[in-house]
């Protein structure tokens, strides 16, 4: 599967060299012209690169960054902002936002696949970061006011789908215990609730884990068994 980038540009030539580009070398495209409604899609969609213009009416370059660092699902997708050599203070607005690198408009092929180099490892593990597998299992879920037993749908290293929430709000902390298989022991993360589903199911993304356990999800996705 191609991995799927966006394109928000306000500048209709700039927007359509930048899509032949990418699509020639095996990425699909979303391109936007208007920040608002990119704004709007980064919270319904994950994405696995995001190329943002500097300069744009409603939402500029640095806003919109701002907004995709605040998001659920792309809050650490890597980011280049499109702006020229000589303009300084635009890169030091979107250095501070939250820029992975910049490029140069307007966008050659040999500038674009220099970027798009050290770029790829940062979003093979951002994709790899959001795979889900099924995984049925029982789940302890333990705050500082409250306890309870959940069970698993799926988990993905950067988190896993529960069946009951036990009250829990978007934003609330929870420590996890559960099992995997082919794992000694218990998984112990801590999560925070991200999404709230019909039937009261939730998502919850990790935040701290421990190395081992983060092997083991790993080890479990990619179908690695130990003996």
């Amino acid at each position: 599967m191609p991995m799927k980038l966006m394109i928000v540009d306000d500048e209709p030539e700039v927007l359509k060299v930048l899509k032949a580009l990418l699509e020639s070398l095996g990425y699909e495209v979303l391109a936007m012209s208007d920040s608002r409604e990119a704004a709007r899609r980064v919270e319904q969609q994950k994405l696995d690169g995001i190329f943002v213009d500097a300069h744009m009416p409603h939402l500029d370059g640095p806003q919109l960054v701002r907004h995709i660092r605040n998001s659920t699902s792309n809050s650490s997708v890597p980011i280049v902002m499109l702006t020229g050599y000589d303009d300084v203070e635009t890169m030091r607005a979107g250095f501070r936002a939250g820029i992975t690198f910049f490029l140069a408009k307007p966008p050659q092929l040999a500038h674009l696949a220099g970027v798009l180099r050290p770029l790829h490892g940062a979003m093979l593990r951002e994709k790899r970061s959001y795979i889900r597998l099924p995984l049925r299992t029982i789940v302890n879920c333990r705050t500082e006011k409250t306890q309870f037993t959940s069970a698993s749908l799926n988990i993905g290293e950067g988190g896993m789908l529960l069946e009951q929430s036990g009250g829990l709000a978007v934003g609330e902390e929870v420590e996890l215990r559960f099992s995997i298989p082919q794992k000694q022991g218990l998984l112990n993360p801590r999560a925070r609730v991200v999404r709230k589903e019909p039937s009261d199911r939730i998502a919850v993304q990790f935040l701290d884990i421990s190395p081992g356990d983060r092997l083991a999800i790993q080890e479990y996705i990619s179908g690695v068994v130990k003996d």
